[in-house]
């Protein structure tokens, strides 16, 4: 409404208004005003009174009216600077700097604004960070070069204040306040420095911004240093009076923390958009240095002294941060180069080898948190180790392991032997406490880890034959740690291809861990040996053959686990598991069928509303279909019920499309639609087909392609059962598809046309409208070339299949339509000669002269009368580009060589494998268009138009004497097989 955007900004500012309903209107303001800001109706001539409200509240007390006034001055900022509001910049920088300039002189300024102003300009270089169009590329380089230099001024006078920090001053309410100056005006400072690093390239560019570049990273590499020892030193003096508890010391070494963590960022996204380059900027290579020295620092340090606390003396996250940047780094420092040369400056042997030690012994082994986490919830613990991938660069150990890998990867020189020297001095020891277990462990995930880089120092397969074999059936109770990090390595160290997969030992042992339930194991050693079961078989050099043996227990020990697991995601992670064993099994989990199938109805109704966990068993089911191919039938009294359970109103958005891939799978490799033992049949599914071809277009693709499916199988039985439904469902989705799925649609019809005779269609084609649809499609002639294409297909389909019908049903679509039949025919027939240029393959050229063919032995005067002109040229057109020979004299139809021919392996490649292909294979082998002579076939018709016409004469007198003699000839020349 207009005006509704006026009211709610004003309402906002209005200090006497109750402040739960100003935040509510800034809110709304805040969801919608940017959507409809350049809206005149809206917004005629109300955007100066909200732009000028929006700068008012650098004085609000609230920090969520704030919140919400940053999104929406930063996003009218970035539509209308500096054309339309040219003073929003300057009025907010001339705040910053006459308040700056009086706290940091001795006269009175205001805190609150100051802060607020900040803010705002944060918010707009953030959105202006954003912008991808050139002019607001440009806008926002100028606005990083005009701000810059102030910025850079600014931080330096508030940092100044910050080097006498002590645990005495982190008290002060006017500390506090500094070090949020602080940290606001670093934040506006490194997205502008950022904003120019990733985008001046040129050497012009780079010649104009790298001096102030340089200068900013080498004051925040040193600021970053002392900032960082001052907190330590606070946090290390503050914690045993405990006055960390206190609100202003609390606060201080809070946001003290959060700048030199911003000030690390700052370093890593420039680290992530050039790590070449910044290792070259000034004292990079000691802050990389200064980071690790943290992390050495930390691991001598009392272990409470880490902590994911802002408050810690090592915060989790500074120390991660730290060893990130440091692992970016080592590339650059790598004594070798890719091209196999030598390196000036390299990191030392020593320090990596120490750095090695360090990560292996202190960061890489579990810690008690790990420990209590594992016996306090071992499924949870599991499904957080297993999404490694996700966090790494938030915790110490999955970090230390990256750290690691790189080290390995970029200094292999150093680190092979070391770690090779040391698994030969531990693999042959016995571990019975739990610190050399754990040491152990972690010097196995080290292995794994490097795989790639160990693989030719470390005997694989002997080691797991003599060691860990062994130690996978050892009782010890503290042996499960072992045993979960003994499957680890196996999954590890084969997915990599460092090792076949083809050795029984590996499966002995995997299975026996498994399926062990005596003292030494628990549910997280099960649960890591079935994701290193489905590691180990989804590798290249998988021999089915070798597996076989274990392939009983393997299926029994996941259903087993899958049905005792109590969280959801676990069930999800084994029934992954288990399809990918029923895929590469193959027609091997014939026997195991019946047992796959009796678990997964308790675990759908079990799953509830978790739709991953259904989508996996819906998946897994599609697997089983899919291998055990004829033999499958038994399982559509599955699929039939768990396809319409996730067809449901609260399921068929998260659903749809897995039901949908199960459905198709089950058709193609079925032979029957019918119930089995009076189970249900995927028959049953037809109704629900039909309803989506006509109400669910997202998936329209897959719903036709599972018609087509149903038409192969059946396509008597379907017409039988509902014709009409059938094709008043495709007439629905034609007149709403795109043109691709129009075409795939009418592809289905003909499908349907080639299988079934024209009694059980002729009917429904006319009730349902589709010859209506298909008419007034030609007579508009707005429709796609390729849709229109496919529709003359069709009509030339039903020709082929029962000429008197065609008239039949033109006659009572010209009735329909109230149009004449002429009318009906002349559309028709344009369309068939107009569309003949669009048509590609000789196969459907082919099909469209036989069509016509049948349609002139009607002798129909509105077919006759375009024979001598465009038929004839039509039928020239084929007979010299298809070339079809008898090599024998009778008319046996193998005998016909197509040399346009394409063999169905090439055309059906989607669907090989499948009980389907055959079908798909058989359809097309047998299809008129293949088997009959196009000369053949056009001269018998010819004869069969003479007869309707009243003989031959009568025919060349009135329908061919306007014939170009030359097409004439050459059209009885053919016929003649001259």
């Amino acid at each position: 409404m207009t005006g509704a955007f006026d009211a709610l900004s004003e309402i906002s500012v209005q200090q006497a208004v109750p402040l739960p309903v100003r935040q509510q209107a800034i809110i709304q303001l805040k969801n919608n005003l940017t959507n409809h800001w350049r809206s005149r109706k809206i917004l005629p001539d109300q955007r100066e009174r909200i732009k000028s409200r929006c700068l008012s509240l650098v004085n609000e007390q609230d920090d969520l009216i704030c919140e919400c006034n940053e999104i929406i001055t930063a996003k009218i900022a970035r539509y209308e600077y500096p054309q339309q509001w040219p003073n929003v910049l300057p009025d907010l920088v001339n705040v910053v700097n006459s308040n700056i300039s009086a706290r940091y002189s001795g006269t009175p300024s205001n805190f609150l604004q100051l802060r607020r102003a900040l803010e705002l300009l944060n918010a707009i270089l953030k959105e202006g960070s954003a912008q991808r169009m050139l002019t607001g590329v440009r806008t926002m380089s100028k606005i990083v070069e005009q701000l810059h230099p102030i910025l850079h001024s600014h931080y330096s006078t508030v940092a100044a204040s910050l080097s006498s920090l002590s645990p005495t001053s982190v008290s002060s309410l006017n500390t506090a306040e500094d070090l949020l100056l602080a940290h606001l005006v670093y934040k506006c400072l490194a997205k502008g420095a950022v904003w120019m690093w990733q985008k001046m390239k040129t050497p012009d560019e780079r010649l104009k911004v790298d001096p102030w570049l340089n200068d900013l990273v080498q004051s925040s590499v040193l600021q970053l240093r002392t900032l960082s020892e001052l907190r330590i030193n606070i946090v290390i003096a503050l914690l045993p009076n405990d006055r960390l508890i206190e609100p202003n010391p609390r606060q201080c070494v809070t946001t003290l923390y959060r700048h030199v963590y911003l000030i690390g960022k700052f370093f890593r996204r420039l680290q992530q958009l050039d790590a070449a380059r910044f290792v070259t900027m000034p004292l990079c290579s000691d802050l990389v240095h200064y980071y690790w020295s943290k992390v050495v620092q930390a691991t001598d340090s009392p272990a409470d002294f880490i902590g994911d606390s802002p408050l810690s003396v090592f915060p989790v996250r500074f120390l991660v941060q730290g060893m990130v940047i440091f692992k970016e780094s080592i590339a650059q420092w790598a004594p070798v180069r890719k091209d196999g040369s030598y390196k000036e400056q390299v990191l030392p042997r020593a320090f990596v080898e120490e750095a090695v030690k360090l990560l292996v012994t202190r960061f890489i082994p579990l810690n008690p948190a790990d420990l209590e986490g594992w016996m306090a919830d071992p499924e949870e613990w599991v499904n957080v180790e297993e999404s490694e991938n996700d966090h790494w660069e938030y915790e110490l150990r999955p970090c230390g392991e990256r750290v690691l890998m790189t080290l390995a990867s970029q200094c292999g020189v150093y680190v092979q032997p070391l770690l090779e020297t040391t698994w030969k001095e531990i693999r042959g020891l016995p571990a019975s406490d739990l610190t050399t277990i754990l040491q152990k462990e972690a010097l196995y995930c080290a292995i794994g880890r490097c795989a790639i880089r160990m693989k030719d120092s470390i005997p694989f397969e002997e080691w797991l034959q003599t060691n860990l074999a062994p130690e996978a059936r050892d009782t010890n109770p503290s042996y499960p740690i072992i045993k979960r990090r003994i499957a680890w390595l196996i999954g590890k160290w084969i997915s990599s291809e460092c090792s076949s997969p083809n050795n029984p030992m590996v499966w002995e042992v995997l299975v026996h861990l498994l399926r062990d339930r005596g003292p030494g194991t628990d549910a997280v050693v099960r649960l890591t040996a079935a994701v290193a079961i489905r590691e180990c078989i989804d590798t290249l050099q998988f021999d089915l053959n070798v597996f076989l043996p274990y392939l009983q227990p393997v299926v029994t020990e996941l259903l087993r686990i899958m049905a005792e697991a109590d969280t959801l995601e676990s069930k999800r992670r084994i029934a992954n598991c288990l399809g990918l064993v029923i895929e590469r099994a193959e027609l091997h989990i014939v026997p195991l069928m019946s047992a796959i199938a009796t678990s997964l109805p308790q675990l759908w109704v079990a799953a509830e509303e978790d739709w991953l966990l259904k989508a996996s068993l819906l998946e897994t089911l599609s697997k089983l279909c899919d291998s055990t191919k004829e033999h499958s039938a038994p399982l559509c009294a599955l699929v039939v019920p768990m396809v319409r359970d996730s067809f449901t109103p609260s399921a068929k958005a998260q659903l749809d499309e897995d039901a949908l891939n199960l459905w198709q799978t089950a058709l193609r490799q079925t032979n029957t639609i019918d119930a089995v033992s009076g189970q249900p049949g995927l028959i049953e599914l037809l109704p629900l087909a039909i309803d989506l071809l006509s109400n669910n277009l997202d998936l329209l693709g897959k719903i036709v392609a599972i018609l087509e499916s149903y038409f192969l199988l059946d396509a008597t039985r379907i017409l039988q059962l509902g014709a009409l439904d059938v094709f008043k469902g495709f007439v629905h989705g034609l007149k709403h598809a795109l043109s691709f799925n129009q075409k795939h649609m009418m592809q289905a019809l003909d499908l349907l046309v080639q299988f079934t005779p024209p009694t059980l269609y002729a009917d429904a084609i006319h009730q349902s409208g589709l010859l209506r649809y298909i008419v007034q499609a030609f007579i508009d002639d707005q429709a796609p070339a390729v849709v229109l294409t496919e529709f003359v297909y069709f009509l030339a389909r039903l020709a082929i299949a029962d000429k008197q019908i065609f008239l039949q049903l033109v006659s009572a679509t010209a009735a329909a339509m109230n149009l004449m039949e002429t009318q009906v025919w002349e559309p028709i027939l344009n369309q068939w000669w107009t569309r003949f240029d669009n048509m590609s393959e000789p196969r459907s050229r082919k099909l469209v002269a036989m069509g016509i063919a049948n349609l002139v032995s009607t002798g129909r005067p509105e077919v006759l009368d375009r024979l001598a002109t465009e038929i004839c040229n039509l039928w020239l057109d084929v007979f010299g580009e298809i070339k079809e020979a008898r090599e024998k004299a009778d008319e046996d139809p193998s005998s016909l060589t197509l040399y346009w021919d394409k063999p169905a392996e090439q055309l059906f490649v989607d669907f090989e494998g499948s009980l389907e292909f055959d079908r798909r294979k058989a359809a097309y082998e047998n299809d008129p268009v293949r088997t009959t002579q196009l000369v053949t076939y056009v001269a018998a018709r010819l004869h069969e138009a003479e007869m309707a016409c009243g003989g031959p004469t009568a025919l060349q007198s009135q329908w061919l004497a306007k014939a170009d003699p030359t097409v004439l000839k050459q059209i009885q020349d053919a016929l003649a097989g001259r």
